[in-house]
């Protein structure tokens, strides 16, 4: 995309000494100084022989040893002697040769005797010489004092340019080829916009029943839920200037420069109205206001109220959109929340299984893949995957296609892209003992074994001792469907299960190891979570504890406030400790009671090392599994942390 640039230039760029010029200004110096060299050497000379003086050229001349004198322009006298050497004597042009050489005892006689001519003599080459030598130096001093005036002036430019606004124009020849064809998954999102769009198309349509158009959209979302995507879409589609900024460009170190870029970047998008304002992660300018340390008067807060007028001020009717996105919407001001500003909040969240398949269709556009690639079948293993992350995941699977030297995508590929998005690549050529990857195959047996036996728990996909990323082997398990809400039921299962692997270490091998370490940090957040968020402790009753509404400067932690007195922290603490010791209690007695299972399964974990659903099943229900094969049966995963 072709966008005009207002960044600031480098001083030295446009320094005759430095930058981009530099190379340019000492060509231009090497040749005037070769120039000068060719004319110096290369001049016509007028000089046949040694110059004498004239009381010498008299003495030649009273001897009778000049056998012929030449004045040549007036003032070159060449001499030839009887001896046949060449000598010269130069007068000045106005003075008689006679006259000179009387001075000296040449009698009129003597001088009639001589063979004297005088020529006219070319002298153009010689005065073309002289005028080279006075005028070439003079017009290299003249062009260095103009590029020293240039770069002061480029600097006070700069100087001056810092209140200009850094945005990013898109016209009509610069517009760009994404357009709502091509963002899949926000399909409630795209309707939002379009109507933006078909306002300043056709602003008519909605004037004649009263309507007012938005004066901005905020899109809302995590990270990689396409928000920036669907803003090159709106640019894609409006048919209006285009202006697109980063919230961080308006902030300097210099005092009101914020504030003067936002008033340019506004005056520019009033001139080429109607026109549309695209500010990303506007987070970084419109946090809110008296939340630093050092009072309320600072830059950023300058900026942020600039902003503030320019949307809803005096001036009315500019038809300006301002689209913005951002994934901290609950740090923004509330100024800037309100109708009248930010009149649309549009949410943009991870997508549904529907959501997920047409954004695997949008990616997979162009790529070859096999008979065997189902991408519903995908969308189905990937609950919780962001729209950038199922982008990765077929960029993977076409870089490992390109390795294997394959001519289409397979099945195989996709499921090896979704374990390296998930959990890192594979380490097969980690040097493991065979005592660790005992201990290894029973934590993840213990984990698996619950899995499958826990109702409330999601079930196992794939169970695996091959080291990937950071993890030493894992166990992946993903819910039937999509599903927002979470019963108290789950939760105990789920903290059953991840349990399950420090338990299994501790019925085998009566000890524990540092592997259940990242189990560990998640059952004590979920149990927290349970207690502090949810209300699901029969002990506390239905309430929350703590508020999350402090200083956003302080951090998420630092930030919460406490609403509750130490006796309650105190309940929390032993409730949280009651509902994790209860669970491990449980996970203890489930595996004690299904040991022959996990020996089962650990005795194939060690001879397969990895087993996706199915074969895991047929493990359980006591049948000898097929050994897994990633190209016949894709393993599930779950979405990523």
């Amino acid at each position: 995309m072709n966008n005009r640039s207002n960044e600031p230039q480098n001083d030295n760029a446009n320094s005759p000494f430095g930058g981009r010029n530099a190379q340019r200004f000492w060509l231009i110096i090497a040749g005037v100084v070769i120039l000068l060299f060719i004319l110096v050497f290369a001049s016509p000379t007028n000089n046949p022989g040694n110059a004498v003086t004239l009381d010498k050229f008299a003495e030649f001349i009273k001897e009778n040893q000049v056998k012929s004198v030449v004045v040549l322009g007036g003032n070159d006298v060449r001499i030839e002697l009887r001896s046949g050497e060449r000598v010269a004597y130069y007068k000045e042009r106005e003075t008689d040769l006679f006259s000179a050489l009387r001075t000296f005892g040449v009698t009129e006689s003597e001088f009639a005797n001589l063979s004297y001519t005088e020529q006219p003599g070319d002298n153009t080459s010689n005065i073309l010489f002289q005028l080279l030598i006075a005028v070439v130096p003079t017009l290299l001093i003249i062009w260095l004092l103009w590029r020293m005036m240039r770069s002061v002036r480029t600097g006070q430019d700069q100087a001056m340019s810092f209140g200009r606004s850094r945005a990013r124009v898109t016209r009509d020849m610069e517009r760009p080829q994404v357009t709502f064809s091509d963002v899949a998954g926000a399909e409630e999102a795209k309707e939002e916009l379009k109507e933006i769009v078909e306002f300043l198309k056709e602003p008519e349509k909605f004037i004649r029943l009263g309507a007012r158009i938005p004066k901005g959209v905020l899109m809302v979302g995590p990270p990689g839920t396409g928000k920036t995507l669907m803003a090159r879409a709106v640019a894609g589609e409006a048919g209006v200037p285009f202006f697109s900024i980063s919230g961080s460009e308006f902030v300097e170190m210099f005092v009101g420069v914020g504030a003067s870029r936002v008033r340019d970047l506004f005056e520019r998008a009033k001139s080429e109205a109607p026109s549309i304002i695209f500010v990303d992660e506007i987070d970084a300018v419109g946090r809110h206001r008296g939340a630093g340390l050092g009072g309320g008067h600072d830059e950023r807060e300058q900026t942020l109220n600039q902003i503030l007028v320019e949307m809803d001020g005096f001036e009315t009717g500019t038809n300006v959109i301002i689209c913005a996105a951002t994934n901290r919407p609950d740090i923004l001001d509330p100024a800037l929340l309100r109708p009248g500003r930010f009149d649309r909040k549009v949410i943009m969240d991870n997508p549904d299984i529907k959501g997920r398949t047409d954004i695997l269709k949008v990616h997979s556009k162009g790529k070859p893949l096999a008979p065997d690639v189902d991408l519903e079948q995908i969308a189905k293993m990937t609950v919780g995957f962001s729209g950038a992350d199922l982008e990765n995941l077929v960029n993977e699977a076409a870089i490992l296609t390109a390795r294997r030297n394959k001519k289409a995508i397979s099945m195989s590929e996709m499921s090896e892209s979704m374990d390296r998005v998930t959990m890192g690549p594979e380490r097969r050529s980690r040097v493991i003992s065979e005592k660790e990857k005992l201990q290894i195959a029973y934590h993840e047996g213990g984990h698996a074994i619950l899995g499958h036996l826990l109702s409330n728990a999601n079930p196992v996909n794939k169970i695996t001792i091959v080291p990937r990323g950071r993890a030493g082997g894992y166990v992946l398990s993903m819910p039937e469907e999509d599903s927002q809400l979470h019963s108290k039921e789950f939760f105990e299962d789920t903290i059953t299960m991840a349990l399950g692997g420090r338990a299994a270490e501790e019925i085998i091998f009566n000890q524990f190891t540092t592997g259940a370490s990242s189990d560990l940090e998640k059952v004590t957040s979920w149990a927290r979570a349970m207690v502090t968020r949810y209300g699901m402790s029969e002990t506390l009753g239905p309430r929350t504890f703590g508020t999350n509404n402090g200083a956003v400067f302080l951090g998420r932690e630092l930030g919460e406030s406490r609403d509750y007195s130490e006796q309650a922290a105190e309940e929390i603490d032993n409730e949280v400790r009651r509902i994790l010791q209860t669970a491990y209690n449980r996970a203890k007695t489930t595996l004690t009671e299904n040991r022959d299972k996990l020996e089962r399964l650990v005795k194939v974990l060690l001879e397969q090392e990895t087993l996706d659903r199915m074969a895991f099943e047929e493990v359980m229900r006591g049948s000898a599994p097929v050994a897994s094969s990633p190209t016949d049966n894709p393993a599930p995963i779950a979405p990523p942390a």
